[in-house]
């Protein structure tokens, strides 16, 4: 008989206790820090409808899709012409279209604006790589049904004081405003139903660098005086990331073409976070982010953390997404941490749990009396009683290795229960 496979598919792994407690811990941490600002924790299904994920603007999402073949007489592959003829459902690639859907079919029960809190697993079919997976959890805040920025500011202040209370500082916010993007396109001459694959090519930036995005949009068939222009707004700002200033710089050097009400958006959010900030991390504008779902509207943000050097999270506003599915556009704005790169992080640096309780354990030798175990179970539970964590086993013939194995999971009082006590 052919043995079965012990390792687990390719971009999904299996969590061992040390990750396991620090990813509860983290867990806990964002969970608690999010309610102290007003979310509430929902719950969404797994799968969704393969048309809500596929028709939703996610972006290159769309393309890692797991998608869910139909069952029993539903499932005709001999009959099949079409990918619709075989899939009905798919893997949720974000907590976003769920999110959007929960909302639209159960707005009439929910308080106006909702501020939601969701944790859980994601799938994409992407390619596995440090701190990238195939099933991974996200964690989101967002506010559905405030229009004004103060849900960015809430969104911004309530992420980066969970950061904080997390041990990392010195990171940055990065943000910008897709009205701000179509504005500079349309400045240097891009016609608007070419604004998402210049984005596409845009957000590629911090791989091949300005030279890259200017080879990479005249290969793609962009006038190249175009391409120039576009480009040349951002050497303006190559070194200045302070929001006012560079609003500044920006607006002076489009002649009248950017959009003044999104940029006086942004220095309305720099300036009331920069005032309430209780993290360690610096608010910059970077008029390169684009975020890749072209569900966003607004203001997007993402974090950026020196030791991952790379992405920790992001998000921003989507106010049409609850509109695909009740034909009425809601304002709606979101936030989400990398919660599989923090959990990596804290685990490289040697992170240890602040709180963990303290821990005993209890061996019971091989042949201890039966009718004097139930002496040892009471004796633990009236240790648990007083909040200490407590394991009973069985001791194992090489006690020593299994003594040692016990005090590197934590169990540093260790007690040892023998038969011949027991007479």
């Amino acid at each position: 008989m052919r043995a079965l496979k012990k390792k687990p598919v390719n971009g999904m792994k299996d969590i061992l206790p040390r990750e396991k407690e620090i990813r509860d811990y983290v867990t806990g941490v964002i969970s608690d820090t999010y309610k102290s600002y007003g979310f509430t924790p929902i719950e969404t299904p797994c799968m969704e409808d393969i048309g809500n994920l596929t028709g939703s603007k996610g972006g290159e999402n769309e393309k890692l899709i797991f998608k869910v073949l139909k069952r029993g007489e539903k499932l005709k592959l001999k009959e099949a012409e079409t990918e619709a003829d075989v899939v009905d459902y798919g893997m949720r690639y974000d907590l976003t279209v769920p999110l959007s859907r929960f909302y639209a079919n159960h707005a009439n029960d929910l308080p106006a604006p909702f501020k939601a809190l969701q944790i859980g697993s994601v799938w994409r079919a992407d390619r596995p790589q440090r701190g990238r997976f195939r099933q991974f959890t996200q964690c989101d805040i967002d506010i559905i049904g405030d229009a004004s920025n103060l849900a960015e500011i809430e969104l911004i202040l309530a992420t980066t004081h969970t950061l904080g209370k997390l041990g990392f500082g010195g990171f940055e916010v990065r943000i910008n405003e897709r009205r701000i993007l179509k504005a500079m396109a349309g400045y240097a001459g891009f016609k608007e139903n070419e604004y998402e694959d210049v984005f596409i090519t845009l957000d590629k930036m911090d791989k091949i660098g300005l030279d890259g995005v200017k080879e990479e949009l005249v290969q793609n068939g962009y006038s190249p005086k175009v391409v120039e222009k576009y480009v040349s707004l951002f050497g303006v700002l190559q070194d200045n990331d302070d929001i006012s200033a560079g609003l500044d710089l920006l607006s002076g050097h489009m002649d009248g073409s950017m959009d003044e009400e999104a940029a006086q958006n942004l220095r309305e959010i720099a300036a009331a976070v920069s005032a309430a900030k209780s993290a360690d991390f610096k608010l910059v504008f970077d008029p390169t982010l684009v975020r890749g779902m072209s569900y966003y509207t607004g203001t997007i943000f993402e974090v950026a953390i020196p030791e991952f050097g790379g992405s920790c999270g992001g998000g921003g506003r989507y106010d049409g997404m609850v509109g695909r599915f009740t034909g009425h556009d809601v304002p709606a704005c979101g936030f989400s941490i990398g919660f599989e790169r923090i959990v990596l992080l804290l685990l490289e640096s040697g992170f240890e749990i602040p709180t963990t309780p303290q821990r005993k354990a209890f061996l019971i030798e091989k042949g201890y009396p039966k009718d004097k175990i139930a002496d040892i179970i009471k004796e633990a539970s009236e240790e648990r009683a007083k909040g200490i964590n407590v394991l009973v086993a069985g001791m194992n013939k090489n006690k020593k290795f299994q003594k040692e194995n016990l005090k590197d999971q934590g169990y540093d009082d260790i007690k040892e229960f023998y038969r011949r006590d027991a007479q």
